[in-house]
């Protein structure tokens, strides 16, 4: 029996509806990615996350460190590597789902920085065109210069894009700046009804939502020269499992 092909979009749709995280309660479920890095690079990743995240390109604060011989979601950590889980973007579209606003991811790409504000995207791959994770493609092209961004403000960073009804507008307002007061970072910007946001068409009487990418720090590392496997939209853990960026 032949499994049918799961394109992206529908990898998305079944992951934010198995999300049980509960930022006011600090409980529940999350969407993650996992990168393997090698031991002796840990330092070092650990500071990039840090500065990323000051940077506000990271989505969360919140990682999980794992040496080798230990196991995360299934996975156990070979001798010489570190495993670190950091929160997918996807996790803040089940968020918004589960207070009633549904919406609905279009792709992921590369958005061009310029002076600390997003222009505008240089390429994107849609989630229904494709059953990789576009920002997994993307980095494996070496198109990103996150660390310019992080030191220069100018550069290429991964984002992804999706799109609301515009009369879910006010009420996305009101919980992105909920989100955002609880630690959530990343928001890059929020178009208007009808309009293209950064470059990317929405449907009519939607608005588009552009965040950017959970794994673009690891990128970051990537481009530094030190050996980086991602996978994201790798799975489901519990929030609790994880820890603070300060606490490293």
């Amino acid at each position: 029996m032949h499994v049918p092909l799961k394109f992206t979009n529908h990898r998305i749709e079944e992951y934010a509806l198995r999300v049980t995280y509960s930022p006011e309660e600090d409980t529940g479920k999350i969407i993650y990615n996992l990168s393997l890095i090698e031991s002796r690079d840990l330092e070092f990743t650990l500071s990039i996350i840090k500065e990323a995240h000051k940077t506000g390109i990271t989505i969360s604060d919140r990682i999980l460190v794992a040496g080798p011989g230990e196991q995360v979601a299934g996975y156990i950590v070979q001798e010489g590597q570190h495993a670190i889980c950091t929160m997918c973007s996807i996790t803040l579209d089940a968020l918004l789902l589960r207070r009633g606003i549904p919406a609905s991811p279009i792709g992921g790409g590369i958005v061009e920085v310029d002076g600390r504000v997003a222009r505008r995207f240089t390429s994107m791959i849609l989630y229904r065109d494709t059953t990789l994770d576009p920002l997994e493609v993307l980095i494996s092209q070496e198109t990103t210069s996150i660390l310019d961004v992080m030191h220069h403000g100018s550069g290429n960073i991964l984002a992804n894009i999706r799109e609301c009804h515009m009369e879910a507008e006010p009420l996305m307002g009101t919980v992105l700046d909920e989100l955002s007061a609880m630690g959530f970072s990343g928001i890059l910007d929020i178009g208007a009804p009808n309009v293209p946001l950064l470059g990317v068409p929405v449907s009519p009487q939607y608005v588009g939502v552009a965040i950017v990418g959970g794994t673009n720090a690891m990128a970051a590392v990537r481009e530094a020269g030190r050996p980086v496997v991602t996978r994201a939209l790798k799975g489901l853990i519990d929030i609790r499992e994880m820890d603070y960026l300060d606490d490293y």
